[in-house]
């Protein structure tokens, strides 16, 4: 649980803050930016602790979002929260910097009252936020249709989806998107190779659609007897919040109702050799014009 949110600039000034539990005094803010403005920035860790408190942050365009407890709390759950805030920021205004949040603190306030509940992370999807609490122009709520339809997007089962969409017809879309990472000697060796990978999605189904997706993941195609046919074996896997994660883990079996749109469906690292298909030489060249 985080007691409190500090938004600070690069000066050490404090842009905006949310003291959630009222159990820290604002002056923490004032022992964070000394130890921040002092020490060398490559000596600074995400998270330490000051006394009776412990500092979690990161930093962002000049900007340090910095969440403080004074309780044994679950450092790396405040840690994402702090990413997801940036993240849901960065949709709301294209960009997070000290313009944004200073032209928008009244509806940054409201997103920090929904996203988190004393100290506790609530609503961290954009989408959810997004009927209740809109920027610009809209920046109206119908209370009639919100009642409706917010209190079972935030409590149900599905909180990334509303109940009720429709569409003409029903289509879904998937691109898998991988980025090679090479580590090559002078001689053209490959000394390492990994495969960064997201599979994107775009779903446009009607309903509560509930979907299966197949892999051919190794330790699937063993558990299932299958030893023929290729077989990848996948490191550091993240799905989407959607993902029924206690099936994946007991059977490999990826199953998930999709929110409504495009979003990153996972990410994944894969560690297979890659061939040398290319081959990157040195050579020394001389000048021999005086």
């Amino acid at each position: 649980m985080a007691s409190g949110i500090f938004f600070i600039d690069a000066k050490g000034k404090v842009l905006l803050s949310r003291n959630y539990r009222a159990d820290v005094s604002m002056s923490v803010a004032e022992h964070f930016t000394r130890r921040v403005l002092t020490d060398d920035e490559n000596d600074m860790k995400p998270v330490f602790q000051e006394g009776p408190y412990t500092y979690v942050y990161i930093k962002y365009n000049s900007l340090y979002i910095m969440a403080v407890t004074n309780k044994n709390a679950n450092v790396m759950v405040i840690l994402n929260f702090l990413y997801l805030v940036v993240s849901v920021l960065k949709d709301y205004f294209n960009e997070l910097e000290e313009e944004s949040i200073k032209d928008n603190f009244v509806i940054i306030y409201e997103l920090l009252d929904e996203m988190m509940d004393f100290g506790y992370p609530q609503a961290t999807n954009t989408k959810t936020l997004k009927t209740f609490i809109q920027a610009g122009e809209a920046h109206k709520v119908e209370k009639k249709k919100l009642a409706e339809n917010v209190t079972g997007m935030l409590t149900g089962a599905t909180p990334w989806r509303a109940e009720g969409i429709k569409h003409k017809k029903n289509e879904i879309f998937l691109d898998v998107i991988e980025k090679l990472n090479l580590l090559v000697a002078s001689n053209g060796t490959v000394l390492h190779s990994e495969i960064m990978g997201t599979v994107k999605m775009k779903s446009y189904l009607s309903g509560m659609p509930e979907l299966k997706l197949g892999l051919n993941d190794k330790i699937l195609m063993q558990n299932r007897g299958r030893t023929r046919g290729k077989s990848v074996e996948m490191d550091d896997i993240r799905f989407h919040q959607c993902v029924r994660l206690s099936r994946f883990e007991s059977n490999r079996t990826i199953s998930f109702i999709p929110p409504d749109g495009p979003f990153d469906f996972m990410q994944y690292r894969l560690t297979t050799k890659v061939c040398e298909f290319l081959q990157l030489l040195s050579s020394q060249g001389y000048n021999l014009e005086d």
